[in-house]
């Protein structure tokens, strides 16, 4: 989120929606899970952790069309224009995410889905196939194996900078990241409190809707329906 901390006076504002909060906090649980499963050998375990992840990209990227204004990527991608003059320090104060942060959240949504979608071909050979595995062609097989294992490094480096770039807005901006992203809440200056988001009960059940939508598509892939 953009500060342009000064005497400006200070208020509290929704920013980010609870649909968009509810996929953060489940996707990190789902990556840090499918890390430890992995490693574990419990190979079962993490193909579903991964196809759980999967429904949860798929939702976000519907989200990002029909979700609150700082979850939609129209918002938050920013153009050159505007990441320019972030960069020179004259980009107009908006909620969410700045320019540099938008772009981090795009390559960490493009390398998890990337990795999850590979997933679904992927075999050890040993104790796992993925559920498209037995209708592919082998060479396919074995690219998305290929792409599977080769986004796990970027993802950990893409997952380290976001983790990086949290602590260096607590520590030299004084700017604590998690809070809004857990409450929804944060204090900005009273010039961008009409930015407000609204976070209603019906943008909630199309949420839910969409996210149900998504789920039943990785269960049909799944269980080869």
């Amino acid at each position: 989120m953009n500060n342009h901390g000064s005497g400006q006076s200070q208020r509290l504002v929704k920013i980010w929606d609870l649909p968009t909060r509810t996929f953060h906090w489940l996707l990190a649980a789902s990556v840090l899970g499918s890390f430890i499963t992995v490693k574990l050998g419990f190979m079962d375990w993490h193909g579903r952790i991964g196809g759980f992840a999967l429904s949860l990209l798929l939702f976000r990227l519907l989200w990002g069309f029909w979700g609150s204004e700082t979850a939609r990527f129209a918002r938050f991608i920013p153009s050159p224009r505007q990441l320019l003059a972030y960069l020179r320090g004259m980009a107009a104060p908006r909620l969410g995410h700045n320019p540099l942060g938008a772009l981090s959240v795009i390559a960490l949504l493009g390398v998890f889905t990337l990795q999850a979608l590979a997933g679904l071909a992927t075999s050890d050979e040993i104790a796992y196939d993925g559920p498209l595995v037995s209708v592919l062609p082998g060479i396919w097989v074995e690219w998305a194996g290929w792409i599977h294992l080769a986004t796990e490094p970027v993802l950990l480096g893409l997952v380290a900078l976001h983790l990086l770039a949290i602590l260096i807005y607590r520590v030299r901006r004084g700017q604590n990241l998690l809070r809004p992203m857990w409450t929804g809440y944060a204090t900005v200056e009273a010039v961008m409190a009409g930015q407000e988001i609204r976070d209603r009960w019906l943008d909630r059940l199309r949420a839910a809707l969409l996210w149900g939508l998504a789920a039943c598509g990785v269960a049909v892939i799944f269980n080869g329906v």
